[in-house]
């Protein structure tokens, strides 16, 4: 084995630290580099392409689901196969993935597109925190190294607004995909000759019936949930896809208490403080891409703002997140990790309640606190969430919790645009017809707009000349709108009160997992050891 493998040789994993930090935090910023530029350009997505509101929430998950399908086959592939080479594939296929929606003249293609980069963004998102835990194992210092890497992560949250909304100026919407080919090409060469490699400390095996029954259960699940708010939750497809999803989980749970090599070791959640993270990861990211989708919706179709004008307003949320990481870092040795990640889930939940009380002329001045507001609270959550789900369990389970914490921060970030756009539509669509008579609109005219909107998406109705009732329709289109919005904000503020409550009564203080004195050799037969009950 490559002496930067080994457990021991200090001298050669110190020097490849540094190497080793600013590989993997190029890898999350690109890997989540697509979720907020494609956000922000939803609207000029969906009037170029013609696409539904249906059709919109599968451009954002045809990206985030195979990451929330495969992260965990990925982090099992970088145990046994080693991390670089997983690293490395995954830049390649997100040059590949940003390569295709760069090319994509349909909706169908930038699914494609979008598919890749997804892939590739769960082979390094695992990858990136394994790295870092092996080459930092002390778990004081790795806190201050996961810091960096989660600054990274919102970094490029903050960026992709500003990224899309300039280009959006000037040139069409698929250059917003032209950043991440030669970044991952740059970061693919660099990796070859300067990133250490690393494996488990105990050998693992590819769980082939875990990942097969886990990929099904997400799949099915977000399938049904997107086109159960589209065409209805009584529809035969929709529920077969909810019921083959619900079965396809409780194979995943019993396969994976049966398997010799688990690929999600189910002890990991005799943990509280894992199985706290674990729900805090999903609950948030539900709540924040979900969140990102609706409000660029709201800024296109209701504000009527530029691409510019709506990534300035939605890059305060990742900015501020950025910033507040930076004393959050340091705090974590001060203040425990459940009083942060409680404080920030509040402070969330809070701002998104304060939001349900935008309209179509909220100013600027007024919404940015709000925002602002969202961002200082996520800021004190994902880092410690991130570190503590690391830290909580022994140092050869690692780099599977890091993995597995992952898996529900993607599960939650691929339901988020599916649940809230299905509220969104349905209470939309609710309100739409009152809305109509309440503007003065004909009955005619408000027929059309219904059979509009129900038949090719909301922001649809936009290009319908109504003659003189156009004003009106497209002002009750935006109260209906309005309305979905804020039954997404209460129901997101209200997953975040929950989040907080699973944080305040589960995590506690654990002992401190410590690494191994001595060089650990591989044993393909070897079952990673039982985590300790905290």
């Amino acid at each position: 084995m490559n002496s930067a493998t080994t457990q021991d040789g200090s001298g050669q994993r110190r020097s490849g630290r540094g190497a080793t930090l600013v590989m993997a935090c190029l890898g999350v910023f690109v890997a989540y580099l697509p979720v907020t530029t494609v956000s922000v350009s939803l609207p000029a997505i969906q009037r170029a392409l013609g696409a539904s509101t249906s059709q919109l929430s599968w451009v954002s998950d045809a990206f985030v689901l195979p990451m929330a399908a495969l992260i965990l086959t990925t982090g099992v592939w970088g145990d046994v196969h080693g991390r670089k080479r997983v690293f490395q594939a995954g830049m390649a296929l997100c040059a590949l993935g940003a390569a295709i929606s760069l090319s994509s003249d349909s909706v169908q293609a930038l699914w494609a597109g979008q598919a890749v980069s997804g892939l590739g963004a769960a082979a390094l998102l695992p990858t990136t925190l394994a790295l870092i835990s092996h080459a930092v194992p002390d778990h004081r210092e790795r806190g201050r190294f996961i810091g960096l890497w989660a600054m990274s992560l919102m970094a490029s949250l903050a960026v992709g607004p500003l990224i899309a909304g300039a280009l959006l100026e000037n040139v069409a919407w698929r250059w917003i995909f032209l950043l991440p080919v030669p970044v991952s090409l740059i970061v693919l060469v660099v990796a070859a000759f300067r990133l250490p490699d690393s494996r488990a400390p105990h050998g693992r095996r590819l769980d082939w019936p875990g990942q097969i029954s886990a990929a099904v259960a997400v799949t099915a699940v977000v399938y049904g949930v997107i086109e159960g708010g589209a065409d209805g939750f009584g529809e035969p497809a929709v529920v077969t896809a909810l019921v083959l999803g619900a079965v396809a989980a409780v194979a995943f749970v019993v396969v994976e208490r049966r398997s010799a090599s688990p690929m999600l070791d189910l002890a990991l959640f005799r943990s509280p403080a894992f199985t706290a993270t674990a729900l805090v990861a999903m609950i948030s990211f539900l709540g924040l891409i979900g969140f990102f989708f609706v409000l660029s919706l709201y800024f296109g179709m209701v504000q009527h703002l530029t691409t510019m004008e709506a990534a300035l307003r939605m890059v305060t949320v990742s900015g501020v997140s950025l910033v507040a990481g930076l004393p959050v870092g340091r705090l974590m040795h001060r203040v425990s990790a459940r009083v942060l990640i409680t404080t920030g889930l509040v402070v969330a939940a809070g701002a998104m309640l304060s939001l349900t009380g935008v309209d179509a002329h909220t100013s600027y001045g007024s919404i940015v606190w709000r925002l602002a507001l969202l961002g200082l609270g996520m800021g004190a959550v994902l880092t410690p969430m991130t570190a503590s789900a690391v830290s909580s369990v022994p140092y050869h389970l690692a780099g599977m919790a890091a993995a597995g914490n992952n898996a529900f921060r993607q599960v939650g970030g691929a339901l988020g645009p599916a649940v809230l756009g299905a509220l969104l539509t349905t209470r939309a669509l609710d309100a739409l017809p009152g809305r109509l008579a309440g503007a003065g609109v004909p009955a005619e005219a408000g027929d059309r707009v219904l059979d509009t909107a129900r038949e090719q998406g909301l922001g649809a109705v936009a290009g319908l000349d109504l003659d003189a009732a156009t004003g009106p329709a497209l002002t009750a289109l935006g109260d209906s709108f309005l309305d979905g919005m804020r039954l997404c904000l209460t129901v997101s503020a209200s997953l975040a009160l929950l989040a907080a409550l699973a944080c305040a009564v589960l995590l506690r203080p654990a002992a401190r997992p410590t690494p191994p004195a001595a060089p650990a050799t591989e044993d393909t037969s070897a079952r990673p050891a039982p985590v300790p009950v905290s």
